[in-house]
């Protein structure tokens, strides 16, 4: 999960910088920077989800014993949901912080008047303070060791044998 924030944090500063010379090539109402420049961040957000949700799932199916797995992958699911609702409630927080004085928002309809990079970096900080507290919890978290009934069998069964 490590490396998908990580990557994450890559993404959101590759998709700022690309947004920075999306606007500079926008001075005339369209860009002429080609859609391709958009590649590296899509790349890296992928590898970043790939990396963070089958993390996530290995984890919760990890630290669950064996009669809850379907409630352990019910909880990673819903912690990816909680996280989407998060960021929609980052996106609102920004457009009203960002519209105040009748500015036109980091956000606007018409993207080249507004600041999509500043929302981009933003991200990536925050995505980089995500990073720090993963790894300050993942320092302190203790595995907790789940063990199959029928491993326990098997080793009684072993013991028996000799």
């Amino acid at each position: 999960m490590g490396i998908g924030l990580v990557i994450a944090v890559m993404a959101m500063v590759s998709a700022g910088i690309v947004e920075c010379y999306r606007l500079k090539y926008a001075k005339h109402g369209t860009s002429s920077l080609s859609i391709f420049w958009q590649v590296p961040q899509y790349a890296l957000v992928g590898a970043s989800e790939v990396f963070m949700y089958v993390g996530q799932l290995e984890f919760f199916n990890a630290q669950t014993p064996e009669g809850l797995k379907s409630f352990g992958s019910a909880l990673c699911m819903t912690s990816i949901s909680l996280g989407n609702y998060v960021s929609s409630i980052i996106v609102s927080i920004v457009m009203k912080i960002s519209t105040q004085d009748h500015m036109p928002g980091w956000i606007p309809g018409n993207l080249n008047r507004g600041h999509l990079d500043r929302f981009f970096f933003l991200l990536a900080a925050l995505t980089s303070l995500d990073l720090i507290a993963y790894i300050a919890v993942s320092k302190w978290f203790k595995n907790i060791q789940t063990e199959c009934k029928h491993d326990e069998d098997d080793k009684i069964g072993n013991l028996i044998k000799v």
